[in-house]
């Protein structure tokens, strides 16, 4: 894969294609699987805790594997593990009606399928992205890949319910595992070469992963940066596991929780592109836009609980939501770009997104627990209001504007 990097032998709507598609196939058919907890539940019978323990296992590995595949694209390219990443989501997402053990599921949902979306994720394809399009289209760059994930959210919430309701959830889970594979050929387009061990005479010494790393995590505002993004983990992975369930217990139709989901992916698409283009264009501090998108949530979040449960209230909270669900992506890449460069960005994005994902982790098992113990998941949104507050004023003291000492 010695092939050259420039824009004339990959246009950059041909990058941006590719990598907004890519994460378009694997986060939609990711997202999507909310839409089955309860027939896994009844299918297996193991109860909604256990079941809800796999998905939260897969939010945690989903995280894990992201800073180890950063650093392998970091040191070899994107494509091969893109190509790895893709393979494994299919793989697992296909074995998930086979499993009925908790350790199954685990295995399916929580090791294979998520391992495989963390290797094809954020950090690889902001990475890619980062690398192959010039510095002042970063930003605009990140917010059309993260919007890729939210257009595949629209597109497969709706389909998977239809194929539910044709043909049974067994059949739409294996439809879902057999498209991600039309991401495969976009591991060719995102390729690029390994990063030289040495650096080219004159240049200035490439920082090396471990002191990357280590500068990283003594930054505070690189720790503060981490710290919003659990709560971002915490919230999403909520809403992507339990909003059917909300739905359910709130007495509406099923085909309301697969629209919710695919109204929240909708105005995701709007919110990542809008923030994308106040990081490019607008006066706006990505810090601020930060603190901006959490208060939002906590005061959506007050709102739909002191509201009636219908559905008009359902789909407009789904907007709401969906403008801030993973809007916080981009300027969060573009903190670490902006913090450090490009050469060692996959890994330090990779390690955010550890952070981002042990808040999932926790989001998607306690709303279970939390819907079991007291059949209802009131204490979800209240601990959702006072993290989300928290991480408004968790941003205010980044500080961001500062020289980048690494090499891009």
């Amino acid at each position: 894969m010695n092939e050259p990097q420039s824009t004339a032998v990959r246009p950059l709507l041909l990058v941006l294609i590719a990598a907004a598609g890519t994460f378009a196939l694997t986060m939609g058919a990711r997202q999507s699987m909310g839409l089955f907890v309860g027939s896994i539940n009844t299918q297996t019978g193991l109860g909604l805790a256990s079941v809800s323990l796999a998905f939260a296992f897969g939010q945690l590995w989903w995280g894990l594997t992201q800073p180890l595949a950063g650093i392998v694209t970091d040191r070899y390219g994107p494509g091969r593990v893109l190509v790895v990443g893709v393979l494994l989501v299919a793989l697992g997402t296909a074995l998930i009606p086979m499993m009925t053990s908790t350790a199954g599921l685990i295995l399916a949902i929580g090791v294979l399928a998520a391992g495989g979306a963390g290797m094809a994720g954020p950090s690889t394809l902001m990475a890619a992205a980062t690398r192959l399009v010039p510095p002042e289209k970063r930003g605009l760059a990140t917010g059309i890949v993260n919007a890729g994930g939210s257009f595949g959210q629209f597109v497969f919430a709706p389909v998977a319910q239809a194929i539910t309701t044709a043909a049974g959830w067994m059949v739409a889970v294996q439809t879902l595992a057999a498209l991600t594979l039309l991401a495969l050929p976009a591991a060719w387009v995102l390729r690029a070469p390994p990063r030289p061990a040495t650096p080219a005479a004159g240049t200035a010494p490439r920082e090396g992963t471990g002191a990357a790393v280590k500068r990283a995590l003594a930054d505070p505002s690189y720790r503060l940066l981490a710290a919003g993004f659990f709560v971002c983990g915490f919230h999403v992975a909520f809403l992507g596991t339990h909003l059917p369930g909300v739905v359910a217990a709130c007495g509406l139709p099923p085909a309301v929780g697969a629209w919710s989901l695919a109204v929240l992916g909708l105005f995701n698409i709007i919110g990542s592109l809008g923030i994308g283009w106040l990081m490019s264009a607008g006066p706006w501090r990505m810090k601020s836009l930060l603190s901006a998108i959490y208060a939002v949530r906590a005061l959506a979040v007050l709102v739909f609980v002191l509201a009636p449960k219908t559905t008009p209230v359902m789909l407009i909270f789904a907007a709401v939501m969906g403008l801030t669900f993973l809007s916080t992506v981009p300027p969060t890449a573009g903190l670490v770009a902006r913090f450090f460069g490009a050469a060692n960005m996959a890994t330090l994005f990779g390690l955010v997104m550890v952070t981002h994902q042990i808040g999932g982790f926790l989001g998607a098992w306690l709303g279970g627990k939390a819907f079991e113990a007291n059949g209802s998941y009131d204490w979800m949104w209240y601990a959702d209001i006072v993290l989300a507050v928290g991480a408004a004023l968790l941003h205010l003291p980044i500080v961001e504007k500062r020289p980048v000492t690494a090499t891009a």
